[in-house]
């Protein structure tokens, strides 16, 4: 075995098989398997676990690649012993806080992971993050430091984290402020004493809708669902994976659980460009790509010829997630790309829910797939009772993964065991869910119920529109009437005339909107999320 996850998954027959068909059960030497196992009893389910399991296994191999070169399992486990005793030398004590506000690059991998084996609470920063958004984190968290690149520095000092140690991750000019590379530098590389308990990540929630929560991740949870899901999608050990989607959101922070979980090598990008995500998936042979459907959408964007300049070939699953998936887009991408495609639905709070396959997105490009194995998904009215196929209600998941709660308390509603989601959505015949909306997102307009959701996928499939949000405005006969605002294709015209033809011709009248605007691009957070608020 070539990781020791823990005997209770090892007895489940289906969790067997994920460990096989991934590869992280396979002969080892004996000598290796004793080290293994003595470093995950010392580390428990934790970052720190998996990186001292990596490391005895692949020890000189490649693991993260980013642009200022390449460093093996071995460097980034001496590098993390080193910065984890430089923080505990500062005052980082289990328990306590430290803030991360980070890119992709080496930066941030490295400080997860010294504060996962110091046992400290790692809350990860939105890069998108405006001063008063940050202000409200930092003064509920409470980090004893914050580790940041250069670039997010005054934005910090802003929100209210000038008198907290700061330490610079990605150094854009040189300055007085201590870097990690300082830190690493001057600590010692040596083994640590594991902590009393398992350190914690908070995830802070998006934020689109008012200030952001942070949402807890315990130490040790279950490895099941995440299992599930990579058999779903079919990652493999000691693969190479593009990580474009942000990791300090739970999406891209996923992937590069994985890495520690199949010793993957990952590649990392300080910021997305669609033909730069080709050349790195071509230069590295990258059989996986995780990133957000926006990000997708820029590369099928891109022209034939442009696409055809990097060989993709070794690219078997591009995995999304993060944000909802628009129109045909899946299509778009698979008849580009090949049938790679892979959409996969959840939330910061209920963690991973279900999967997509490339043949479910052919069959529906609406489609979030069947739930993963060891998760349950089930729709409730507002009672609580569980609804038949095909009856719309509220989203309800269960998993292993789910967060513990708010880091200030609360926490989503809970009914049986399962968690909402946020989400109103319905499961067809085959088990397969739809999302068709927000809680909060349902617009009321002349007593019927409206999901703006369905007239954004529609108007997305439009070959002059390339996307489109739809929300509530207040009306004086109607409570409240409908607002599109379109982004138009380039080289592309139409009118609103046109637009609300379309949709009159698609959908019932009551869903046309009254009102149409033009407008260069929908606000988005890094994770592709529509800022409704920015809008109207």
């Amino acid at each position: 075995m070539v990781i020791g996850i823990p005997a209770k998954l090892g007895e489940a027959a289906g969790t067997l098989r994920a460990l096989v068909a991934t590869g992280v059960i396979r002969p080892a030497r004996p000598d290796h398997l004793l080290r293994l196992g003595l470093a995950l009893r010392r580390w428990d389910r934790s970052p720190a676990a998996g990186l001292a399991a990596m490391a005895e296994l692949y020890g000189d191999e490649p693991y993260v690649i980013d642009e200022l070169g390449t460093l093996s399992f071995g460097d980034v486990e001496r590098r993390t012993n080193a910065l984890a005793a430089s923080l505990a030398a500062d005052g980082v004590a289990p328990g306590e806080a430290v803030a991360l506000m980070c890119r992709n690059h080496r930066g941030f991998v490295e400080a997860v992971l010294a504060c996962s084996k110091l046992g400290a609470t790692c809350v990860l920063l939105n890069t998108d993050f405006a001063g008063p958004q940050l202000a409200g984190v930092i003064e509920r968290e409470r980090p004893v430091a914050v580790i940041c690149d250069q670039e997010f520095e005054p934005l910090l000092i802003e929100g209210g984290a000038g008198d907290v140690h700061r330490l610079i991750a990605w150094i854009e000019q040189p300055g007085a402020t201590p870097s990690l590379e300082q830190l690493i530098a001057v600590g010692d590389p040596a083994p640590l004493t594991p902590p009393p308990e398992p350190g914690r990540l908070t995830i802070l929630s998006s934020g689109t809708t008012g200030t952001p929560k942070g949402v807890q991740r315990e130490g040790g949870a279950s490895l099941a669902p995440l299992l599930g899901y990579m058999q779903r999608v079919g990652l493999r050990a000691r693969e190479t994976q593009l990580i474009a989607a942000p990791m300090f959101h739970g999406w891209g922070l996923l992937h590069l659980g994985v890495s520690f979980l199949l010793g993957t090598s990952i590649v990392l990008r300080r910021r997305f460009d669609p033909e730069a995500t080709l050349e790195a998936i071509a230069r590295h042979g990258a059989g996986t790509a995780s990133m957000v459907p926006v990000m997708l959408r820029r590369i099928v964007d891109l022209e034939d010829e442009v696409r055809a300049r990097h060989d993709t070939g070794s690219l078997r699953t591009v995995t999304l997630g993060g944000s909802a998936l628009p129109g045909n887009l899946a299509g778009e991408a698979m008849d580009a790309l090949g049938e790679v495609v892979f959409n996969t639905y959840g939330s910061t709070e209920v963690a991973l829910a279900t999967t997509a396959t490339p043949a479910d997105l052919r069959a529906d490009p609406a489609t979030a797939g069947r739930p993963l194995p060891a998760t349950e998904v089930r729709i409730l009215d507002a009672a609580g009772r569980e609804l038949p196929a095909g009856e719309p209600g509220r989203v309800f998941v269960g998993s292993e993964l789910a967060s513990s709660g708010y880091s200030g308390g609360g926490g989503k509603e809970v009914i049986d065991g399962l968690m909402s989601s946020g989400d109103l959505g319905h499961l067809d015949a085959g088990g397969r869910l739809f999302i068709d909306g927000r809680e909060d997102d349902m617009i009321v307009s002349g007593g019927e119920n409206v999901f703006p959701g369905e007239i954004e996928d529609l108007l997305a499939g439009h070959p002059a529109i390339a996307e489109a949000a739809v929300i509530g405005v207040a009306d004086q006969d109607f409570g409240q009437r409908l607002r599109a605002y379109v982004v138009v294709q380039a080289g592309e015209r139409i009118d609103a005339d046109a637009v609300r033809d379309h949709v009159k011709a698609n959908l019932a009248r009551y869903k046309v909107p009254r009102d149409v605007e033009f407008i260069e691009a929908l606000p988005r957070n890094p994770t592709g999320k529509v800022l409704k608020r920015e809008l109207g």
